[in-house]
């Protein structure tokens, strides 16, 4: 891997750019190269669809790997180091999803990117999580990058909240009333908690879900939760961030549940009777993404989502496959 990557077919600093259609299909095919190579888990499933790396010459063409094999087989080169495992959260009858980063810097300066892209810098805002399902357990890729954005924030107040809504309530009022640039992430079920309870104008705050109700309350349309965060805090939109264990990007959401990707990411759609077709636009279909960021465990992911891609490469989730487990991060019906 080192010396392919030394020297520049795959070159570190040239994935997380904006790209062209052009580049965005040269990387890719680059990373479906290697990763046939050096994945053996990707190369057995290729060759198990009696696909030849000869004859993809495009990116339409690279086949995607079922989000279920990282719960079945371990993906990533055996000849490498694995830096952290991140693991999603379920029940032991559904099993768990695992993913072996082998270079965390990677994963850091994906999320980080992406945050400026969309954002600017951390360090232009407080940044609070209220994430007390994913604090409960470890091994979240969610709270690695919280934990990291909240001390590139620098901002005093920027932290963790778990149980102490009056402690919460107190800070998200005196940044309102500052004006300071603040964005508060919640799994969706403790955001509901908290506008419950602490029903406050927050005009000037970013108000942030990542799905999930963990089974903690009834499960609601995603509009029907926006709708319920904007009358508590009187937000003209809500946010969302959607990403997974499985991925090491992630795409957000400035409103109206229409998500947008980094440049280094991209989402299709597949035919729901048809695991290998793609580019279903404007139709519901499952949900098929290319993450450079995967680069050392597998960036063609068929992933268990139903969506629809909108022209200019916005996405919305619809919802999952019926006989999908529950995915913990970001998993509503909408």
């Amino acid at each position: 891997m080192k010396d392919l990557w030394d020297n520049s077919e795959l070159n570190f600093s040239q994935l997380f750019k904006a790209h062209s259609e052009q580049s965005f299909n040269d990387t890719a095919l680059k990373i479906f190269r290697y990763q046939y190579e050096k994945i053996d888990v990707y190369r057995s499933y290729v060759d198990q669809l009696s696909i030849h790396p000869e004859t993809i010459d495009h990116s339409s063409k690279i086949p995607f790997l079922p989000i279920q094999f990282f719960k079945s087989h371990s993906i990533f080169s055996g000849s490498e180091r694995t830096d952290i495992v991140f693991e999603s959260s379920g029940t032991q009858q559904q099993g768990t999803s695992k993913h072996h980063v082998q270079d965390i810097s990677i994963y850091i300066k994906s999320f980080e990117s992406a945050f400026e892209y969309f954002f600017g810098p951390a360090s232009d805002y407080c940044i609070l999580a209220l994430l007390p399902s994913y604090l409960e357990r470890e091994g979240s890729s969610l709270i690695f990058m919280m934990d990291q954005l909240i001390k590139n924030s620098a901002h005093v107040k920027s932290g963790f909240y778990l149980d102490d809504f009056s402690a919460l309530h107190s800070v998200l009022k005196d940044l309102n009333a500052r004006k300071q640039k603040t964005i508060l992430l919640g799994v969706t079920f403790a955001l509901l908690d908290f506008a419950e309870e602490f029903s406050t104008p927050l005009e000037n705050i970013i108000i942030m879900e990542t799905g999930g109700m963990k089974g903690r309350r009834e499960e609601l349309l995603r509009q029907e939760v926006h709708e319920k965060l904007t009358r508590a805090f009187g937000t003209d939109s809500i946010h969302s961030e959607y990403g997974m264990t499985e991925l090491l990007s992630q795409a957000y959401s400035l409103g109206q549940g229409l998500f947008q990707c980094p440049p280094w990411m991209r989402v299709h759609t597949r035919d729901l009777n048809d695991p290998l077709s793609r580019d279903q636009r404007n139709k519901t279909g499952g949900i098929n993404i290319i993450d450079f960021a995967n680069l050392h465990s597998c960036s063609f992911i068929a992933t268990q989502d139903l969506g629809r891609v909108h022209d200019k490469g916005y996405f919305e989730i619809i919802g999952r496959f019926d006989e999908s487990d529950i995915r913990g991060c970001n998993l509503m019906v909408a």
